[in-house]
C-alpha cells in the first residue's frame, strides 16, 4: 500500500486488492491498517512522479481525442465531444480505450458522461459505466456524496447531518445547506460541485498541450499592462526564436505567444503560416494584428513564445532578372501575402487551387485551403482549348431553339432570356470517363471464342455502387444494339457569342445515334470576361 504523511500522522492512500480484502481501505490511519493486516507492506506515495506519468498518459492518450486532461492526482479526463462516431458509438470507443490501457498492463477504471463532474464518479464507483448526457440527475442520485469531489472537512459535516448520497442534497433549501457550514468558502465549493455534477454549472478543464519544438522566454522585471510593452517582449522572443531555427536550418507553421499573468491565470494567441518561416520581422508582424488579444489583467510576469510544426526550410537564392527566373511567380512572396490575409480573417480564408486528375471540367480542380505552394501549369496541359474565366460549379441546362446537327445552336433560352448567338468557335469534345462507371461484365457474359478478349478496368473508389448495378443489369437485359440510357455520354463544348457581345461557354451532352440515351441536352458550363 501507498501511504501519506497528514495532521494525524502515516495515513493510506492507495491500497491493493490483498489488502481490501483485510479491511485495509483509503483514508485509514496506518496503525489502524497495520492492526487489521500486521504482514502489510507500506511505501511513501510519489506525488511528483504520479503527476509526470499522468502527464506522459495524456499525450498518450491524445490519438483517442485532441483534449486531455489530468484529473486530480490519480486520473485523466477526456473531452470525447464528436469523437464517439470514429469508433461506432460511445460503447465501442470506450472498449477501444480499454484495449488499448490492457495491451499496455495500466490497469483503469472509465465512466463516460455529460459533465466532467458525473464521469469522475462513474470512473470511481464502478457500477456503471456510460451516464447519458441529460439523465445526470436521475443516475447520480445513489452515488455516496465522497463521489463529488469535496474537501474532507466538507465530507464529514454533511455525513454528520445524515447526508450520506448525492441525491440526498437535491430537495434541500440550498440557502438552509450552505448555513450548515462552517464557513462561506466550503459551502460555496459543496453547491459549486453539485451544479457541476449535474451540468447546471461550467467546468472548465485545462487541456494538456503537446510541448513545443523551441520556446523562448523573457521575464519581466515588473507586470506589464500595455500592448506596448507586450510589443518590445514580442520583438524579443521573435529574434531569438527565429534565430535559433535559422541555426538549425528549420523554420516553423505555427507560433503561440503565452502571456502568464500575475494572478496565475494564461492568455495566448497563435499564428499560422502557409510554409515554414524564420523571418522574426514577419512573424512580429502578423502576431501585430492579434497583440489586443492579450489580456494583461492584473499585469504579466512572462512571456513565453512557441514553435510548433517545425521542419526543414528550403531557402533559394533571388534571381538577378525575371528572365533569370524559374518561375514567374515569387512562392514566397504569395506565401506572406496569404499568411497576412489569414491573420485578419482567420485561418482557412486563403484557399488555392489543386488540379485532380479527371477530363470533365467540374470535376477537374478543387479549391482547398493554402498551403504555400502553388499548383504546377504542367498539371493542365492536357487541356487543348481555352478555358472562362468563372467556371459553374453545376452546368445549367439550357433550352435550344435553333439547332444545327453537329454544330452549336443558332439560338437558346438561358435563364429565362433568349439568346441569339452572332459567331460560335469548336467543338472540343470530351469524352466520357467510362473507367470510372463501367463495370466489367459477370463471368457468364464473357465470350467463349479464343481470339476475343475482354476489357476488365479496375474500379474507382469514388465510383457510385448504384449506377454500376444499374449499368450492369441494363448491360445484361439490353437485347444487341439497343441503347443504354445510363451510360456516360461524350461533350461536345462551343465558344459562343451572343448579339449582345456576352460569350458562353456552352456543351452538348450526348450525340446524335450515340445510343447512350435519348436526344442530346445542351448546358451553359462557363462565362467569359
Amino acid at each position: 500500500m501507498l501511504v501519506e504523511a497528514g495532521q494525524h500522522g502515516l495515513r493510506v492512500v492507495s491500497t491493493n486488492k490483498h489488502a481490501r480484502q483485510q479491511g485495509v481501505t483509503e483514508g485509514l490511519r496506518f496503525t489502524d491498517a497495520k492492526a487489521r493486516c500486521p504482514d502489510l507492506t507500506s511505501q511513501d506515495i510519489d506525488r511528483t512522479a504520479d503527476i509526470q506519468v499522468l502527464e506522459k498518459l495524456g499525450h498518450w492518450m491524445m490519438r483517442v481525442a485532441p483534449l486531455v486532461a489530468i484529473d486530480g492526482g490519480d486520473g485523466l479526463m477526456v473531452e470525447t465531444t464528436g469523437c464517439a462516431h470514429i469508433y461506432g458509438d460511445e460503447a465501442a470507443m470506450l472498449e477501444k480505450i480499454k484495449v488499448l490501457l490492457r495491451r499496455n498492463h495500466l490497469p483503469n477504471r472509465l465512466g463516460l458522461a455529460g459533465t466532467p463532474g458525473a464521469a469522475y464518479a462513474l470512473a470511481r464507483t464502478g457500477d456503471k459505466t456510460i451516464l447519458p448526457n441529460g439523465e445526470e440527475k436521475a443516475g447520480l442520485a445513489d452515488l455516496p456524496i465522497a463521489r463529488m469531489r469535496l474537501s474532507e472537512a466538507a465530507e464529514i459535516l454533511l455525513r454528520r447531518f445524515g447526508l450520506t448520497r448525492i441525491g440526498q442534497l437535491y430537495d434541500i433549501d440550498r440557502k438552509a445547506l450552505a448555513r450548515r457550514f462552517q464557513s462561506r468558502s466550503v459551502a460555496d465549493a459543496a453547491l459549486i460541485r453539485l451544479d457541476q455534477m449535474l451540468g447546471t454549472r461550467h467546468e472548465p478543464l485545462s487541456p494538456l498541450r503537446p510541448p513545443p519544438a523551441h520556446a523562448c522566454r523573457v521575464n519581466c522585471p515588473d507586470p506589464i499592462l500595455t500592448g506596448e510593452a507586450i510589443e518590445i517582449g514580442l520583438t524579443t522572443l521573435t529574434a531569438r526564436l527565429c534565430d535559433e531555427l535559422g541555426q538549425l536550418g528549420q523554420g516553423a507553421r505555427g507560433f503561440t505567444l503565452l502571456a502568464f499573468r500575475a494572478d496565475g491565470t494564461i492568455s495566448d494567441t497563435s499564428i499560422t503560416l502557409a510554409r515554414p518561416g524564420r523571418s522574426a520581422e514577419h512573424v512580429t508582424h502578423l502576431f501585430q494584428e492579434k497583440i489586443d488579444r492579450i489580456d494583461p489583467g492584473y499585469g504579466i510576469d512572462c512571456l513565453v513564445l512557441e514553435a510548433h510544426r517545425v521542419g526543414p526550410m528550403s531557402v533559394s537564392a533571388v534571381a538577378l532578372s525575371g528572365d533569370l527566373a524559374a518561375s514567374d511567380t515569387d512562392v514566397a512572396a504569395v506565401a506572406a501575402l496569404a499568411d497576412r490575409i489569414a491573420a485578419k480573417l482567420g485561418n482557412g480564408s486563403v484557399l488555392a487551387t489543386r488540379f485532380l486528375e479527371s477530363h470533365m471540367p467540374e470535376q477537374a480542380e478543387s479549391l482547398d485551403p493554402f498551403e504555400g505552394d502553388l499548383a504546377s501549369r504542367a498539371a493542365y496541359q492536357h487541356v487543348i482549348g481555352p478555358r472562362p474565366i468563372r467556371i459553374l460549379t453545376i452546368p445549367e441546362r439550357v433550352d435550344v431553339l435553333a439547332e444545327v446537327p453537329d454544330g452549336p445552336p443558332q439560338r437558346f433560352i438561358w435563364r429565362k432570356r433568349s439568346r441569339h448567338v452572332a459567331r460560335a468557335d469548336g467543338p472540343e469534345r470530351i469524352s466520357p470517363e467510362w473507367w470510372r462507371y463501367i463495370a466489367p461484365l459477370p463471368p457468364a457474359a464473357a465470350p467463349k471464342t479464343a481470339d476475343q478478349k475482354w476489357l476488365a478496368p479496375k474500379l474507382d473508389p469514388r465510383a457510385d455502387a448504384a449506377l454500376i448495378a444499374a449499368v450492369r443489369s441494363e448491360l445484361e437485359a439490353a437485347p444487341q444494339g439497343a441503347p443504354v440510357k445510363n451510360l456516360p455520354r461524350a461533350r461536345d463544348y462551343y465558344r459562343v457569342e451572343d448579339t449582345e457581345g456576352r460569350r458562353y461557354w456552352i456543351f452538348r451532352k450526348g450525340l446524335y445515334g450515340d445510343n447512350r440515351g435519348g436526344h442530346p441536352d445542351w448546358y451553359v458550363h462557363g462565362l467569359f470576361a
